[in-house]
């Protein structure tokens, strides 16, 4: 992670440390199941060339999509670059893989933690602020959310 120059990378070493604990965390979960009151709201690129899903959601959501993990999920699977998962959308299982580098935000809404990451293909500054302030509508909508398709799309909760 260094460049020619012989400069530390520390941008990309934070993101590569943050996508570790994203990975053991799956991997916990995987292996155990969420405990306690934990849940994650994980907000993906749909457009990763990597990312895995129905093209029905795809067209839905062409940009990004925000997964609820929570009540009900299936064949959770953590690789080196990622995982695979079954999700219910409207009483239909649909299975995904998400690549870790897809990842914009990742949060865990019973212990208030949260992580954002600025997606390589993004030109626009997103406004970052460390009070997490932003995801509190989402945080308060998801009661609704869970019980109507297990997504949120954060588009109406931007400014």
């Amino acid at each position: 992670m260094t460049g020619m120059s012989g400069e530390i990378d520390y941008g990309n070493l934070m993101h590569d440390a943050m996508r570790g604990l994203i990975r053991s965390v799956m991997e916990r979960v995987a292996q155990d199941g969420l405990p306690g009151e934990h849940h994650f709201f994980i907000t993906v690129d749909t457009q990763h060339p990597d990312m895995q899903m129905a093209d029905w959601l795809r067209d839905r959501y062409p940009e990004e999509i925000t997964l609820v993990v929570q009540h009900w999920f299936e064949n959770l699977v953590v690789d080196p670059n990622g995982f695979a998962i079954t999700l219910n959308f409207g009483n239909a299982p649909e299975p995904l893989y998400i690549p870790f580098d897809a990842i914009s935000t990742f949060v865990d809404p019973s212990v208030e933690f949260g992580l954002r990451f600025e997606l390589q293909h993004d030109d626009a500054d997103e406004d970052f602020d460390d009070d997490d302030d932003d995801e509190a509508p989402m945080i308060e909508d998801a009661e609704r959310v869970e019980r109507s398709a297990d997504v949120v799309s954060l588009d109406q909760f931007r400014k």
